[in-house]
């Protein structure tokens, strides 16, 4: 499977979002669109975007039941997305159960993907919230090895965890991994970034940028360099 840059469209609106993709008038962008985006324009504007050419990442992050995942995620593989992801804090069975809900009549589904730890997690919030006292490179591991079992196709994570996760879990085993700034770019409060050629170099399969192309003066021309710098 190929390398791709999938572009965060974290708008709040319809015609935020729509505004932003008439900018593309070549190549159509993989784009992910998160809660904010869904919650505000509903289920309506992944079929519109859907339709406009773009492949599309549903990052929703479901963790519930497993019965309650198995049944959303069923709705959510008719809407046509091209991968959807979940927590894998959710355990083994409800990812299973996710597989088996977005699972079509004609055998496809889309890719899924597990969240194992999310960025904002730390090693003391991890151990006095969550009473996971282990190192938080390990839970990641292991909740990559979990997901491997489940059978799903990758997880979300750091780059800098790419290839880890990749030597623990195997080279088809995909990493999506958000945090990609250009070399020249503002990197504003983060201070662990890695550039898109950086990305590559270590393994990444897709690389997740939002505000160096979104808020760019140009942001097909950021988009273009990205894709050239990962993919090309």
């Amino acid at each position: 499977m190929g390398k791709d840059v999938i572009i965060a469209c974290d708008f709040n609106s319809k015609e935020e979002v729509m505004s932003f993709l008439d900018k593309f008038t070549g190549r159509k962008p993989y784009v992910k669109i998160g809660m904010e985006l869904f919650y505000a324009a509903g289920p309506d504007i992944v079929k519109e975007i859907k339709a406009r050419g773009h492949k599309i990442f549903l990052d929703l992050k479901l963790h519930d039941i497993p019965n309650t995942v198995k049944k959303s995620m069923a709705v959510l593989s008719k809407l046509d997305v091209d991968m959807c992801n979940l927590h894998a804090s959710g355990t083994i069975a409800m990812m299973e159960a996710a597989l088996e809900g977005l699972m079509r009549p004609d055998g496809t589904r889309p890719l899924l993907i597990a969240v194992t730890q999310l960025t904002s997690t730390s090693q003391e919030r991890m151990e006095s919230d969550l009473l996971i006292k282990e190192p938080i490179e390990e839970v990641v591991m292991h909740y990559a090895h979990n997901a491997k079992l489940a059978g799903l196709d990758g997880v979300v994570c750091s780059p800098r965890e790419a290839t880890a996760v990749h030597n623990k879990c195997g080279r088809e085993f995909l990493t999506v991994t958000p945090g990609v700034r250009f070399a020249d770019g503002d990197i504003g409060d983060q201070v662990r970034v890695m550039t898109p050629a950086q990305a590559r170099e270590i393994g990444s399969d897709y690389i997740v940028v939002g505000r160096p192309i979104t808020a760019a003066a140009d942001p097909v021309a950021a988009y273009e360099r990205c894709v050239a710098e990962f993919v090309d």
